[in-house]
């Protein structure tokens, strides 16, 4: 007879949350992408493939603490020209700004699955306040015995106003790389003991 997975895990608000504890990033199982409209027909989506990051889950969920640093070196868009590029100064400056920080600095509930998490983003050393839209995907104890929990979170960003300011204009007008920029994390973590 097989025995389902047993989670550790408790209910607030009639919903599944994960135990209370420090969660990190499973970067295998992370996603932390973008999407940007380019020449005003299509869409580059890329990724950043160095990352790591914690999630200090609180016992009221408003209290939990998000910290993720990003290395945008790691920028992968699979296109190699285009990657080298973004590292330069027209973009993400990386011989200057190796590092990228989101830390949270509040948490609201929109249902018992659904938060707002506001947060102080910096990139190129600019730093501007943030809201993901953040959803609680699931909690579970892996074959392993390692305790998970699962999160997607979606924002948008005007790229100049964090120093990127790279402004290439079509002969017909309108930017080659808008300044809208969509960011969706997948994110995967595990309880530390």
């Amino acid at each position: 007879m097989t025995h389902a997975a047993e989670v550790t895990s408790r209910t607030v608000n009639g919903a599944e949350y994960p135990a209370v504890g420090t969660y990190v990033l499973d970067n295998m199982h992370t996603t932390v992408g973008f999407t940007v409209r380019h020449m005003a027909v299509s869409k580059v989506r890329g990724a950043f493939n160095k990352f790591e990051g914690t999630i200090e889950v609180a016992e009221t969920p408003e209290d939990s603490k998000v910290t993720v640093t990003i290395d945008p070196s790691s920028v992968d868009t699979r296109e190699e020209n285009r990657d080298n590029h973004l590292r330069t100064n027209d973009f993400f400056d990386v011989a200057n700004h190796p590092e990228w920080k989101f830390v949270t600095t509040a948490v609201q509930a929109k249902s018992p699955s659904e938060f707002k998490v506001v947060g102080d983003l910096t990139i190129r050393g600019v730093t501007k306040s943030v809201t993901l839209d953040t959803t609680l995907e699931g909690v579970v104890k892996d074959p392993y015995g390692m305790h998970r929990v699962g999160f997607s979170a979606k924002t948008s960003i005007n790229r100049e106003d964090f120093g990127v300011a790279f402004g290439a204009v079509m002969d017909a007008g309108g930017l080659v790389v808008a300044k809208k920029v969509d960011i969706e994390i997948e994110a995967e973590a595990t309880l530390q003991a």
